[in-house]
């Protein structure tokens, strides 16, 4: 395994301890890693984006440190809201989900989130959900009431023990999926099986027609593909209780051995300091984001905010993103332009010692922020530093002799950045060149122009100075800049960037 010494000293936080602790696989080399996905009934919105990118980002590290993972992330793709959002279509709700997951996977391919090891669906599922339903009943832990099967929560003590809360709150069990039903045992008890009814699909069962509970779907699938105890177990804070807490209960009922040795949730996205949430109604969907900004920038946003804190959205912080994206884009085509001609004619220089410890000190910096649960920010944060070395160097790349000494050092530079932005998820499959080319046309799209009525206002300010008419040319960029557009001075003439627009 790579970077073993860093994995040694992984640290995550475990909601189950509420404390950070050293990672440690049950299997040396491997893990396993489940994190609740999405029920697909319609776009998925930027609180999704929060929750996948973050474990984007611990996938992608533990891959980095040399472990061999096994992600599964699954869609609940049968739900009371499936079933609403089908019926007031007149669709059927298979194919309502199927058509959502796919529109999900579009997003996170934007958002260059890699595809986990598994998707399973829960309808593809049904065997795993009523063979582990079964293990509940025969273990004295669950009840059936004409054709619904529910958990007694009073034949298992340890309900709560992740969330802490008294099995008296009123909540228990509920989280707005479970409805009132006075043939429980307990108030908190959940379904882990529900009857069929009238314009719902069905399954056969031992209990009669029906579909599984929301809970029991994930811990069946998650034992199916990393059997009964695994590593991680991950997802937003909304889901400590009820359904992870309903999770432990059904697992450990089904398979008293079943454990999952840390528990990893995100914070949420607000607007105006309130949760986002399709019930709400104050949501953005991924779409509506990534049509006026980079799906880079959203994913730069999410990653400015350490995953377990919250992130309070705004559009001037995707303005900043989406500034500093253009940025780390302009400098690697910058370096990449300045380096293509040299490739082999300097291949003997040495790096120089001020680069070597610059690139040493900042790798040291990503592995010690990343090893302490995933401090993102810090990251990025330090990247600035290699960024202003890379500017730096090529303001200097002149002339034969520079260019020699110079060359190893711009080099050593551009290897350390592009591998860190690709542990993190920022490497795109397109080119640094194409990346800044669709930076520049959401930043048109935002600003409500277009490239030529840019360049019109660049001639025209160009004639404005040739007539020294001072004010009017400050003025045409002053209009422009405060739409998010600046003009760029050069030798060869005037261009103009994105840039953030003024407060």
């Amino acid at each position: 395994m790579e970077n073993s010494e860093k994995a040694m000293t992984l640290k995550i936080f475990n909601s189950m301890t509420k404390e950070k602790e050293v990672f440690k696989p049950k299997e040396e080399g491997k893990v396993g890693m489940y994190v609740c996905g999405v029920t697909p009934y319609d776009f998925s919105h930027i609180g999704h984006a929060r929750a996948y990118v973050a474990f984007d980002v611990l996938y992608r590290y533990l891959k980095y440190l040399g472990y061999e993972v096994k992600y599964v992330r699954n869609f609940t793709d049968i739900d009371d809201k499936i079933i609403k959002r089908a019926n007031e279509a007149g669709e059927n709700p298979l194919t309502l989900s199927d058509r959502f997951s796919n529109e999900f996977l579009q997003d996170m391919a934007e958002l260059q989130c890699l595809p986990p090891t598994y998707e399973p669906r829960v309808s593809d599922h049904m065997d795993q959900i009523k063979d582990m339903i079964t293990k509940i009943i025969d273990n004295k832990c669950a009840y059936v009431v004409e054709g619904d099967v529910y958990f007694s929560v009073d034949n298992f003590p340890d309900y709560c023990c992740l969330s802490r809360r008294k099995l008296d709150d009123n909540r228990a069990g509920g989280g707005g999926r479970v409805t009132v039903d006075p043939r429980k045992k307990n108030p908190a008890d959940f379904a882990l099986w529900k009857s069929a009814k009238p314009g719902e699909p069905s399954w056969e069962s031992p209990w009669g027609p029906g579909r599984p509970g929301w809970h029991i779907e994930c811990s069946a699938m998650g034992s199916h593909y990393l059997g009964p105890s695994f590593d991680i177990h991950g997802g937003g804070m909304d889901l400590i209780f009820p359904h992870h807490e309903n999770e432990i209960a059904q697992s450990r009922a089904a398979c008293p051995e079943s454990k999952v040795n840390y528990w990893m949730h995100n914070g949420f996205v607000n607007k105006d300091n309130q949760k986002m949430s399709k019930s709400d109604n104050n949501f953005f969907t991924i779409r509506d984001i990534i049509a006026i900004y980079h799906p880079l920038a959203l994913r730069f946003f999410l990653m400015r905010t350490h995953y377990r804190s919250d992130v309070n959205y705004s559009d001037r912080q995707l303005d900043t993103a989406s500034d500093r994206v253009f940025y780390i884009y302009q400098t690697l085509h910058d370096c990449e332009v300045a380096l293509s001609p040299f490739c082999d004619v300097y291949s003997k220089a040495q790096v120089s010692a001020e680069a070597q410890k610059l690139v040493e000190e900042f790798h040291e910096d990503f592995l010690d922020s990343m090893s302490d649960d995933l401090h993102t920010a810090i990251v990025l944060d330090k990247l600035e530093n290699v960024l202003k070395a890379i500017n730096g160097t090529l303001r200097k790349f002149k002339g034969k002799q520079q260019q020699q000494r110079l060359f190893k050092d711009l080099i050593a530079y551009e290897k350390e950045v592009k591998e860190v932005l690709g542990t993190l998820g920022f490497m795109s499959s397109s080119t640094c060149s194409e990346v800044l080319e669709q930076l520049k046309k959401l930043a048109l799209k935002r600003a409500g122009l277009t490239d030529e009525q840019v360049q019109e206002k660049i001639e025209e300010r160009a004639l404005a100075r040739k007539n020294k008419e001072y004010e009017k040319s400050d003025l045409i960029r002053q209009e422009l800049y405060a739409k998010g557009i600046s003009l760029m001075d050069e030798p060869k003439g005037t261009t103009w960037r994105p840039s953030e627009p003024p407060e």
